[in-house]
């Protein structure tokens, strides 16, 4: 029975992962509004995700109202090619303010409670954990050779993923980071990186581009996408909860599927558009 009931997850899992797979990879393909559009949904129903985990924080009070709008913001600058880096200051700036003055009527209103700091805190790292690396993934993609770097991106993100889910199963055997997701082993970080640089090889050859830069995404992903996964094991833990959310079959949330892109995208578009 427990048998049939693991093979009907992976099943089920198999299929939403298929899922996904073909949506990014139409998104990418389409580019413009179609890949703003996916990227955006995907990027807000995350951020609700994690505002719902926020909330479970001892001492927590979020407006999470807030992070959504100026995350549209965000996502609205992204569809004007190279927004100016003032703006996108600006729209941080003036979300942390906004809520200030949320907590200034509520202390007002409730006669001496409120929690600027946090709610401060909390509405912004979602703003800048999950919305600006989306949006810098929207960015990359007006950018020269954007849909193969994207595509390549995602690539690499799920040869990481699959490296180390099986390199964990088989040869797992030293924990990597106990007190933060015990399921995880060096062996299985390690299978990973090399399922990463595999995809990133592979990736290369089929689009005929040279090695570099593309050849950075599969470093960035066989690492720093392991470690956007544990860091969002971290934030489960601290919320004590097992998973983000249940939208996706067999998997949970939207951050849960897509915990590793995050780390991966931004750190993409620092190497690509800033550095080189």
């Amino acid at each position: 029975m427990a048998g049939l009931k693991a093979d009907n997850e992976l099943r089920l899992r198999s299929l939403s992962s298929i899922g996904i797979v073909i949506v990014i990879i139409f998104g990418i393909n389409k580019g413009g509004l179609i890949w703003t559009l996916i990227a955006g949904i995907i990027a807000l129903l995350s951020l609700s995700e994690y505002y719902r985990l926020a909330s479970k924080l001892k001492g927590a009070r979020l407006s999470p109202g807030m992070g959504y709008i100026f995350s549209l913001a965000f996502l609205i600058a992204a569809v004007r090619e190279n927004p100016q880096p003032i703006v996108l200051g600006m729209i941080l700036a003036l979300c942390v303010c906004s809520v200030f003055v949320v907590e200034i009527f509520r202390r007002q209103i409730t006669k001496g409670t409120s929690s600027a700091v946090i709610n401060a805190g909390l509405v912004i790292s979602g703003v800048l954990y999950i919305t600006v690396p989306w949006v810098c993934m929207i960015m990359l993609r007006d950018y020269s050779f954007g849909r193969q770097i994207l595509i390549t991106l995602f690539l690499c993100t799920w040869g990481c993923d699959v490296g180390a889910y099986i390199g964990g199963k088989m040869f797992g055997t030293a924990p990597l980071c106990r007190y933060v997701s015990p399921g995880k082993t060096v062996q299985g970080f390690a299978a990973g990186a090399i399922g990463s640089l595999l995809a990133n090889a592979t990736a290369i050859y089929f689009f005929a581009l040279p090695a570099y830069p593309l050849i950075f995404i599969g470093f960035i992903c066989g690492i720093f996408g392991q470690v956007g996964d544990l860091a969002e094991s971290l934030i489960k833990r601290e919320a004590d909860v097992k998973d983000s959310g249940n939208i996706i079959p067999g998997h949970g949330g939207m951050l849960d599927r897509f915990d590793s892109i995050l780390f991966n995208g931004l750190l993409t578009y620092l190497v690509l558009r800033v550095i080189l």
